[in-house]
């Protein structure tokens, strides 16, 4: 059972992720621990944004969940001085490089509880080993268990990544190894295909997963969770329509003639560019070669000419010399 209403969609600030990816490199780089920090946010624009954040001494038993340590002092004097810089921001929950819910967050979340009412817990994939949103943002209820008794658990709510104009260098910095969309050859509408297809296979395995568990009775069935699958089946396209099959089909040929046709045009071009570089190569080739000749000639003439010059000098010390004896 809910205890209060769905909070706002959570939008994540660039400079957060920028300070939250630092934090692990300094501290839990090329190991299996996680950071965790103070989100701090306002309420704009009827979305909960999340504008800055800092990090907090933390350390876990690895081998056992329950085991935690969590400076909150160091967390309370943090605060206070990122208040006197705005005083509008507030602390709005807490992140993890996670990349996956533990057990002992639900513990981490309840001290967070005593700084803000409602806190979000927000799950920051540091890895990105897939080209998913590196993000996953989650409020806590309470839940009737079949024990008659309420547990807290968590709950996924909307998240994306904005910016404001001030911020776009950071978007700039964070999209720095994304390739060009207008560069888009047949290479890479392909393996845009092949990542969205696995993509959809990892919703449709959680789907799987999550209607397993439903039918062998090991979670309760949420009726949200069970009318947005609903939706998705009644919302995928009849396959057996025919006009849809020749629709689809006519899409793709037409698709793939016109990359087909522009492979064709920039093969064409390099052949003609190429071509272009073999005769500027051969004329400078045959310009080296008139200037080597004449280089050659030139020397030629001037050895001559010294030859010359040499056979008269003798000539006239010979005929001195005759007149002198003379």
């Amino acid at each position: 059972m809910e205890t209060r209403k769905k909070p706002l969609d959570v939008v994540v600030h660039p400079t957060v992720l920028l300070s939250v990816v630092d934090h692990y490199n300094r501290l839990a780089k090329q190991t299996s621990k996680r950071v965790i920090g103070t989100l701090i946010g306002e309420v704009d624009d009827l979305k909960l944004h999340v504008t800055n954040c800092f990090a907090v001494p933390f350390d876990e038993e690895p081998r056992d969940g329950n085991l935690w340590f969590l400076d909150s002092n160091y967390h309370d004097v943090m605060f206070h001085m990122f208040k006197k810089v705005n005083t509008k921001e507030r602390i709005i929950g807490w992140y993890s490089t996670g990349p996956k819910i533990r057990p002992s967050d639900l513990q981490i979340h309840e001290v967070f509880r005593q700084s803000c009412p409602e806190p979000i817990f927000v799950i920051i994939d540091v890895r990105m080993q897939n080209s998913r949103l590196p993000l996953d943002a989650y409020y806590s209820i309470e839940q009737q268990t079949s024990d008659q008794s309420f547990r807290r658990t968590f709950v996924n709510i909307p998240s994306t990544v904005g910016a404001e104009e001030a911020e776009e260098v950071g978007v700039e910095h964070l999209l720095r190894d994304i390739k060009s969309a207008s560069t888009s050859t047949l290479a890479t509408r392909v393996g845009d295909k092949i990542n969205g297809l696995k993509q959809l296979m990892e919703k449709l395995k959680d789907i799987s997963g999550y209607l397993s568990s439903v039918i062998q009775g090991k979670i309760p069935p949420h009726p949200t969770i069970i009318y947005n699958i609903q939706n998705i089946m009644n919302l995928l396209p009849d396959l057996d329509d025919e006009e849809l099959v020749k629709g689809l089909n006519v899409d793709t040929n037409d698709s793939t003639l016109v990359m087909y046709i522009g492979a064709m045009m920039r093969a064409t071009l390099a052949l003609h560019n190429l071509i272009l570089n073999i005769k500027k190569i051969k004329a400078g080739e045959k310009e080296d070669k008139k200037k080597e000749e004449e280089k050659e000639e030139n020397n030629n003439n001037t050895e001559k000419l010294k030859d010359e010059t040499d056979t008269n000098d003798k000539k006239e010390e010979g005929e001195k010399k005759e007149e002198e004896k003379k």
